[in-house]
């Protein structure tokens, strides 16, 4: 009885032979990192305040600044980049790429929300130092080529000129899907904001797990003092339609352009996964009621004339 009984706790020992397999620990994981960004940034904060890189899911990070959002994407093959900031920003974005171990020059494309300074101002400096390819929609491709904003924008004339970019043809179309090794990311035209603005759908995995990401762009009714979205009816057709495509879009976590605009303080705050199933139709709600409530405005105004 005593030799069956040693003979089975010896079959339940194994000795692993060789060094033990390291385990990577997560880059800026969003459990630690979420409320460290959250204690040194606020809702409308400094466009150009340095806050750190924060891990949303997966394979993609957040590494822009304080007020204004960038989003890498790691892969195998290199890295996609949406969005640069200010061209003061851009030294930010740069440096939280740094922090989270990764290297600029392994960014092999630069993508862009919409085509106003805050957002693609540091596209030029980021493209010098990494080499990487710049993609657009057919009508941002001009802005970003000149420095200076389409004759469309609401916000035309409003802004200095922005340093120039070197885009890549054929320009981006609604639909096209941007591949680098391992990462697939969807461009959707969501002209509004600019005429030229995109919006990005990628999946994004982290084990076993996998969320639909949907960095959807500002589409808030900004102008100038004398332009009246009113004026415009098919550019004001295609905004709304804009909105409706981020509201039916596949979405699991929402990110944008302004981190305030989706509230992304508060979430990040929790250090807790930034899993919301209705996170775009919220957004597109909220962006339809704050256009119907300039529309409003509009048509009051022109009655008091």
């Amino acid at each position: 009885m005593f030799a069956s009984l040693f003979i089975l706790a010896a079959a339940q020992i194994s000795i692993p032979l060789g060094k033990p397999r390291i385990i990577e620990q997560p880059r800026a994981p969003i459990e630690k990192s979420g409320p460290l960004w959250a204690s040194q940034c606020k809702d409308f904060d400094d466009w150009d305040k340095a806050g750190p890189p924060v891990r949303i899911h997966g394979n993609t990070y957040y590494v822009g600044t304080c007020g204004i959002s960038a989003i890498l994407i790691t892969g195998s093959d290199g890295h996609i980049l949406i969005d640069s900031g200010t061209e003061a920003g851009a030294e930010i974005v740069a440096r939280n790429i740094a922090r989270l171990g990764f290297n600029l020059g392994d960014v092999r494309y630069l993508l862009a929300s919409h085509d106003h300074f805050d957002h693609v101002g540091g596209l030029s400096a980021l493209q010098q130092r990494s080499k990487a390819s710049v993609l657009a929609s057919s009508r941002a491709a001009p802005v970003l080529a000149s420095g200076r904003a389409d004759k469309d924008d609401p916000q035309a004339g409003m802004h200095k000129p922005m340093a120039t970019v070197s885009v890549d043809s054929p320009p981006l179309r609604d639909g096209q899907r941007v591949r680098l090794g391992n990462i697939l990311v969807e461009a959707i035209t969501t002209p509004g904001h600019t005429p030229g603005a995109m919006s990005y759908r990628w999946i994004s995995c982290d084990g076993g797990v996998c969320r639909r990401i949907v960095y959807a762009d500002s589409l808030t009714a900004v102008s100038r003092d004398d332009y009246r979205f009113s004026d415009h009816p098919e550019y004001l057709k295609a905004f709304r339609d804009s909105i409706a495509k981020v509201g039916a879009s596949e979405c699991e976590i929402l990110v944008t352009p302004h981190p305030s605009s989706s509230k992304l303080r508060d979430r990040f705050a929790r250090g807790e996964s930034l899993l919301d199933t209705d996170g775009c139709k919220t957004y597109a709600a909220a962006l339809t009621k704050q256009l119907d409530e300039r529309l409003a405005k509009e048509a009051a105004a022109k009655k008091s004339r």
